[in-house]
């Protein structure tokens, strides 16, 4: 007697659909900022201080509507897995509204206060001039970034993560060409320095925004907005917002934790904060495909609970952690036994290279665990167990890394403050497995 086949796609088939086009939309996303940085590159150092300071400004910013996205996603996941298209469609709707609504907010904060923004993080009076044009520039059209991030947040909850990377390959394109343009004022444009680079990011990611809208608006996949213009619905929006806020402060907690750990490199000198910046920028691609794994388990497991299958949820992530790991150690030990020639790929200065060699080592060997804290925490915020990734992320950061890297940054110097960043990732990725093998985020209400 011959068994029947399972008719669904294998687990690992669908982690790896869904993973690889996050990852090259994480690196699109990521290529923005940095081709920014290029074009004005050549402009001075005060254009290349500006576009750089208003960039993190922007990124605490950024950092809150994918938090909100956090929200958007585990609940679409939970109606498509249950076939509920349309409660799915009412929560795109209710993230719509919410998303317009923080991208007005957000853009009148940029537009009024980015002079001082720039000021509070030490810009010289002719950085804020150029990073002030720069700000207002992105601030003309964020509310569609922010429809962007959280349209694109629902279909990867609906399992379509293709159509968001498209999108950014558009937002790169149309960056890249009106940046360039306006910048260096091509054939008969003005030249237009910094605020040109402005307007390339303003126009790409709002073009970028609108796209997401109307695919949503016309019912791109399982997710049909539909053309009326939506009402608030009060019981939705709070739902959203349950997941979303804890997913906020996580966000807040870890980058006001760069902001401080970022102030003991400083003290220890220009050449050590150039390195840490320099390991900083390969660490960042070297880590993308953790984030996809990632991202492939919020959504399987939000979908897998809202179909009332928790054990394939569990299924789903313990698939999508054995294939990060396994990634991000290939990774790790690239990076670990050519930290010379990774670092020689973003600067020629031999001290910097020198001083960050024993660090990338260091960010080699936790790869993994990075890797695993990703698909862990994924996981959970896929199930909408937010809180718990909250106190998690927030103990680790502020209490085992802040802490030791002030110590261990005084006595051992750069190489200190990587080994306490490293210790964050053991502890932390061990405190979410734990959290994750007890099984009380199947139990969570979204």
């Amino acid at each position: 007697m011959t068994s029947t086949p399972d008719p669904e796609p294998s687990v690992r088939r669908k982690v790896l659909t869904l993973a690889w086009p996050a990852v090259l939309e994480q690196l699109l996303n990521m290529s923005v900022g940095l081709a920014d940085t290029y074009i004005v590159g050549h402009l001075g150092a005060a254009p290349l201080a500006a576009v750089g300071l208003s960039v993190q400004s922007l990124n605490l910013f950024w950092a809150l509507f994918s938090a909100i996205g956090v929200g958007s996603t585990a609940l679409v996941a939970r109606r498509i897995g249950a076939n509920e298209t349309e409660a799915a469609g009412d929560v795109a709707r209710q993230s719509m509204l919410l998303a317009l609504v923080i991208g007005v907010l957000v853009a009148l904060i940029l537009w009024l206060g980015a002079p001082f923004l720039l000021d509070w993080l030490g810009a010289a009076p002719d950085v804020i001039e150029l990073g002030t044009a720069y700000m207002r520039a992105v601030a003309s059209t964020v509310y569609m970034l922010s429809v962007l991030f959280i349209g694109s947040a629902i279909m990867r909850g609906a399992g379509d993560t293709r159509t968001p990377m498209l999108v950014m390959l558009a937002i790169n394109a149309v960056n890249i060409a009106v940046a360039y343009t306006l910048a260096y004022g091509i054939g008969p444009l003005p030249r237009l320095g910094v605020l040109g680079s402005g307007i390339g990011a303003a126009s790409a990611r709002g073009l970028g925004g609108l796209l997401i809208l109307i695919l949503l608006i016309r019912g791109k996949g399982p997710v049909k907005m539909g053309h009326e213009i939506p009402r608030p619905n009060l019981k939705t929006l709070g739902q959203i917002l349950r997941i979303s806020l804890p997913a906020a402060g996580e966000q807040l907690l870890l980058r006001f934790g760069q902001v401080l750990l970022a102030t003991f490199i400083a003290e220890l000198g220009t050449i050590a904060y150039a390195a840490h910046q320099v390991a900083m920028n390969a660490l960042s691609v070297a880590y993308m495909p953790g984030w996809g794994f990632a991202l492939a388990a919020t959504t399987l497991v939000g979908q897998e609970l809202g179909a009332k299958r928790p054990e394939r949820s569990a299924q789903s992530t313990y698939e999508a952690l054995r294939l990060a790991v396994v990634v991000m150690a290939l990774m790790g030990g690239l990076v670990s036994l050519f930290p010379a020639q990774v670092m020689g790929v973003f600067t020629d200065d031999p001290a910097v290279i020198a001083v960050g060699i024993p660090a990338l080592r260091i960010a080699g060997f936790v790869m993994p665990f990075l890797g695993a804290s990703f698909t862990l925490s994924g996981s959970l915020r896929g199930a909408g167990d937010t809180t718990s990734v909250l106190i998690i992320y927030g103990s680790c950061i502020w209490i085992v890394r802040i802490a030791n890297a002030y110590w261990l940054g005084q006595r051992l110097g750069l190489v200190g403050i990587w080994i306490a960043v490293g210790v964050d990732f053991i502890v932390r990725s061990a405190l979410l497995a734990l959290r994750f093998r007890s099984g009380k985020w199947k139990l969570v209400k979204v």
